[in-house]
């Protein structure tokens, strides 16, 4: 009886002990309750730049569609398939979920930092960078669908938010550039090593800040032409000056943190894009010097594209340039290239800018070229062709500025497809199949269609329909 007595006991604390454990297990103490500031604005960062270069057809199809890529195997997106994969529904919920929400909670938290090791100047600071950020998010969403969520888009409260009429939330959003510029203090620090663009240098968010400005300001210069002078003659002055502004995330050799085109071509082992022949074409009969770093050599060692929307062989035609592919190849959000063809727009318009729309669009083209690897003989040589020449080149100056911006714009999908949809050019051949007319916004996502059904009719409704081909407000033409 005794030596049974001791086994219950015994059993007892055993039980005990493992009831004890079993507890503490259920405690995850590697999820903090709080997230730092720093790390939030870091991820949202990386989100954006990821989703903004990344090649996955799931998530970004812009280089397909505005024809600087096309497809081998699966050719869907090459012929404006977009319900197939759902994408309008991942990029929508990547920019809300991963990105715009992270930067909402990154304000929130910044004024509960330590203030023994950040000056009230330095949290001013983080809340207008993290507020350009959200900008940024913003005007894709906004120049992509339309009509969107947004001043409810971030209450939790609000489970079917309404959608606010897109050109309200477009002069917010440049009304809010304008407050979170002014509350930037270039004496003062930001986040440092956690801000993967310009590590935490104020001044050159200063800089980013109004060409971002500049970019939205062109984007309504046919619908308010009045209003978008104003907007870019007051940032111009401030704008990028050289590609050392450039936005750059830098991307590291080993993962996570690597290109994501790395991630899904080479990683994967996939072969599923080659050179749009469109592109190639165009920039083999201008002599483009960039070819060559935007692009391989194709099985006869000269440049060649497929067919948009085809079934093109992947061992034939020309794809993704050696340097494009290595894993801490650099992505760009913005850059000085961009900016000075802005203002050789800008000044065909008559906007007070400064220098004339030769000057502006002979350093936006050399601007590229240098940032590609060629040299300034190299831009000199292509400036004086027939066809390059401002003075010669065919067609006006939507049609000059478009092209150019266009193949500047190259692995920039989404502004590539932003400046057709405007400047429309240059004018794109259609695909072998599409599926629609050429794509000037996507539809809603489908989970929009479902959950959010009454405010869903209402966004559509106002729009003039939930289609592909239903021009946003700006896009007059």
């Amino acid at each position: 009886m005794k030596r049974n007595l001791l086994i219950i006991s015994a059993f007892v604390i055993i039980l005990g002990a493992c009831k004890k454990d079993i507890q503490n297990l259920n405690d995850q103490t590697k999820k903090p309750t709080e997230v730092p500031p720093p790390s939030l604005f870091a991820n949202a960062q990386k989100n954006l730049v990821d989703i903004m270069t990344s090649s996955s057809v799931n998530y970004n199809i812009f280089r397909l569609v505005t024809q600087q890529w096309t497809e081998t195997t699966y050719t869907d997106e090459s012929n404006y398939d977009l319900t197939t994969r759902n994408i309008p529904q991942s990029l929508w919920n990547t920019l809300y979920r991963d990105i715009i929400k992270n930067l909402q909670e990154t304000k929130r938290t910044i004024p509960s930092q330590d203030p023994q090791f950040n000056s009230a100047a330095q949290l001013k600071n983080q809340l207008a960078v993290t507020d350009i950020m959200q900008v940024y998010a913003y005007a894709i969403l906004v120049n992509t669908f339309g009509n969107i969520p947004y001043t409810q888009a971030l209450d939790i409260n609000t489970l079917l938010p309404k959608y606010d009429d897109a050109k309200t939330v477009y002069y917010d959003l440049l009304n809010r550039l304008d407050t979170s510029l002014a509350a930037l203090n270039t004496s003062a620090g930001s986040f440092g090593a956690s801000d993967g663009l310009y590590g935490g240098d104020v001044s050159k968010w200063v800089t980013f800040g109004n060409s971002l400005k500049l970019r939205l300001g062109i984007i309504i210069a046919d619908y308010d032409p009045a209003k978008a002078k104003t907007v870019i003659e007051a940032a111009a002055p401030n704008a990028m000056k050289s590609n050392a502004d450039n936005a750059v995330f830098k991307y590291k050799e080993a993962p996570p943190n690597t290109n994501p085109i790395w991630v899904d071509l080479v990683q994967s082992g996939r072969h599923d894009f080659v050179a749009a022949s469109t592109l190639v074409d165009t920039m083999k009969t201008l002599s483009d010097p960039r070819v060559a770093q935007y692009f391989s050599t194709d099985k006869t060692g000269g440049y060649s594209g497929g067919t948009p929307g085809d079934g093109n062989s992947f061992s034939q035609f020309s794809t993704a340039s050696d340097k494009m592919l290595l894993p801490n190849f650099e992505a760009l959000l913005m850059d000085y290239a961009e900016v000075e063809l802005i203002l050789a727009e800008a000044a065909e318009r008559g906007f007070n800018v400064g220098g004339t729309a030769q000057s502006h669009y002979n350093a936006g083209v050399t601007a590229s070229i240098s940032y590609w690897g060629g040299s300034a003989a190299d831009a000199a040589t292509y400036l004086s062709g027939v066809n390059v020449n401002y003075m010669t080149a065919q067609g006006d100056y939507k049609a000059k500025i478009g092209s150019q911006k266009w193949i500047a714009q190259y692995n920039r999908g989404f502004e590539a497809w932003t400046d057709i949809r405007r400047l429309d050019h240059p004018q794109l051949p259609a695909p072998v199949d599409p599926v629609s007319g050429f794509p000037v916004r996507y539809t809603y996502p489908a989970q929009e269609q479902t959950l959010n059904n009454a405010n869903y009719k209402s966004a559509s409704t106002a729009i003039g329909g939930d289609a592909v081909t239903t021009k946003l407000f700006w896009d007059l033409y």
